[in-house]
């Protein structure tokens, strides 16, 4: 085994572990890898040793170890966006009482990079360092919106508009229509189109180039982040917020 396959079989491995944070056994994960299991065990020791990988006794289950996080924190801290924008979303947080992320767009994915939970406990498939595709979620549209056509359709060949929900755009046509929507509006909302049953409202952020460069969201149970709350509340709190941000970031535009 050459040390570069090492490393790349090594990456795979940890690329794998980000989408289990409850942890994979290592039937499971050799599978995946399309490696032996001899094999797998034997990259899994060394990212042990290094506490990049961990092992529950009991489970046997194998998960991201702090190894990762020391390096992702170190990574986030020199995001410039995060230090200017924690405060705002920690205050659109509080005013709203739901879930607020910060995302930028990252190898044409959408990767949440902070995130301020409210006082009532949702489970949510969001967590900071989390990946998802761009055309399903309002931070993603609101980042697509603001692209070149030619950069979008680059990135639907290369995703696809995978289906997660039956909200979810998978229509190529119908996804530019919707972006026209949300270029002349300022804001996405996400209707259940990556979970079922929560909802969200999404602003992009523009720096001093007037270039979208991240974009946060208002998030919940569908119950409580209804169509008349965005329409009457929402849409103001987050346009208001995402320009405050912005502002910060050196963009001279206008509110919308």
């Amino acid at each position: 085994m050459s040390t570069v396959q090492s490393v790349e079989r090594s990456l795979s491995i940890l690329e794998i572990l980000s989408k289990y944070p409850e942890g994979i056994r290592l039937t499971e994960l050799s599978s995946q890898l399309g490696l032996a299991k001899s094999t797998t065990h034997r990259l899994l020791l060394t990212l042990m040793h290094r506490n990049f990988v961990k092992q529950d006794e009991r489970s046997e289950l194998y998960s991201l170890g702090m190894q990762v996080v020391t390096l992702a924190s170190s990574v986030l801290n020199n995001i410039d966006i995060r230090g200017v924008a924690h405060a705002s979303i920690v205050e659109l947080a509080q005013k709203t009482n739901e879930v607020v992320h910060l995302c930028i767009k990252d190898d044409d994915e959408v990767i949440y990079i902070d995130k301020v939970d409210s006082d009532r406990t949702i489970r949510m498939f969001s967590q900071v360092g989390r990946r998802v595709n761009m055309h399903c979620t309002g931070v993603g549209k609101v980042m697509l919106a603001n692209l070149p056509i030619k950069e979008v359709k680059e990135i639907i060949s290369k995703k696809g508009l995978p289906q997660f929900t039956p909200s979810t755009i998978t229509d190529e046509t119908a996804l530019f229509e919707h972006l026209e929507i949300v270029k002349e509006q300022g804001y996405a909302i996400d209707e259940m189109e990556h979970e079922e049953l929560i909802a969200a409202v999404a602003a992009p952020i523009y720096d001093y180039n007037n270039k979208v460069i991240a974009a946060i969201s208002i998030a919940g149970p569908n119950q409580r982040i209804t169509k008349e709350r965005i329409k009457a509340e929402l849409i103001d709190l987050i346009l208001e917020t995402s320009h405050n941000i912005s502002q910060k970031m050196g963009y001279l535009g206008k509110t919308n």
